[in-house]
């Protein structure tokens, strides 16, 4: 069992930064592939990003390619999300997931946070 709690979210006016981490707790977190997933108000939950197991490997929508980096540090069992350029379209309840898979995926996830709010101001 893993358990998943973002924080970093916030307000931010358009062209900021914000960095939400996701901190897991168990002693195989490492064995986790992680993504990060958001939903906006009236629209469904999408994709943002992955990272497998080891951090070799990442992922990114095309919509935060360029803009967005995802980051983990095993030994705190932590992912980080790192957001740049933010947009107000930007704007979403940000989830991060675990999957008991060490390889990337835009779907198949086993566990989830409760969210962190992202506003972005234009």
């Amino acid at each position: 069992q893993v358990q998943l709690v973002e924080s970093g979210g916030g307000l931010v006016q358009a062209g900021g930064s914000l960095r939400l981490s996701c901190a897991a707790s168990g002693r195989t977190f490492s064995r986790y592939a992680v993504g990060w997933f958001r939903q906006a108000p009236g629209k469904e939950r999408e994709f943002v990003a992955a990272i497998s197991a080891s951090g070799g490997t990442t992922y990114y929508s095309d919509s935060v390619k360029g803009r967005f980096t995802i980051s983990r540090v095993n030994v705190k069992n932590t992912v980080y999300l790192q957001m740049n350029s933010l947009k107000p379209e930007d704007t979403a309840v940000y989830y991060c997931a675990a999957r008991r898979d060490t390889v990337v995926d835009t779907t198949a996830y086993d566990y989830w946070g409760q969210g962190t709010q992202v506003t972005v101001s234009s």
